[in-house]
């Protein structure tokens, strides 16, 4: 059987190093889209919205393959915090964030171009900020790190190291759960490995749950 071409609908770097670990080629179509919250939905059913709006953007670009679309949100207190749109922002949102929990929503979408189907699921994780200091805010700020992601920051980041604890899918909170993508890639009709091993042993993270998504 011919493998269908997979085409990832986002420029993010820590996405697409994540895909790779399905040992499966793709192609790169970012999708612009407005990303506002017009009609103050709910915060899963938003992001969920987003990764299909993402999804058939990308998919208007494309003959034939399967699009695989995210999006991720970061949710305190009920209220969704994107990315900053200045370096003040960034401060004011990891000020907001410092020794508290919090979500991180991922939904993702992968979309069957020729027949139109859409499987879609989100995973919500929780995450335990440290309590960094002021100073440390100031200078994981000033190396821009914050400015492309949802709450300001990146649990992968070697220097700064804003996280306590994760319950959940770390995966998922550097912007791509593999776990879920694979079922909903077994949904589309594909047959490949699980790559909770592969993910493990890139990210560095034990993960406790892979046996129960997998399982779902």
């Amino acid at each position: 059987m011919t493998k269908r071409q997979w085409i990832l609908a986002s420029a993010s770097p820590r996405r697409q190093e994540l895909l790779t670990l399905f040992g499966r080629p793709f192609q790169v179509l970012p999708a612009d889209i407005d990303e506002t919250n017009h009609g103050q939905v709910a915060a899963e059913d938003f992001v969920r919205r987003l990764s299909q709006a993402k999804a058939r953007a990308a998919a208007k670009g494309v003959d034939g393959g399967l699009v695989i679309a995210c999006d991720t949100i970061v949710v305190l207190d009920g209220r969704i915090l994107g990315k900053p749109g200045t370096p003040a922002e960034a401060r004011e949102v990891l000020r907001a964030l410092r020794g508290r929990p919090h979500q991180v929503m991922t939904a993702v979408t992968v979309l069957d171009t020729p027949s139109g189907q859409e499987h879609t699921a989100c995973d919500i994780t929780e995450v335990w900020m440290r309590p960094y200091t002021d100073d440390e805010i100031e200078e994981y700020v000033a190396s821009g790190d914050p400015m492309d992601k949802a709450g300001a920051y990146a649990i992968q980041h070697a220097g700064f190291r804003p996280v306590e604890a994760v319950q959940g899918c770390f995966a998922s909170v550097m912007g791509l759960p593999l776990c879920l993508l694979y079922r909903l890639l077994c949904e589309a009709g594909e047959e490949i490995e699980p790559p909770a091993e592969a993910c493990q042993r890139h990210t560095g993270w034990q993960c406790k749950i892979y046996r129960d998504i997998l399982k779902e």
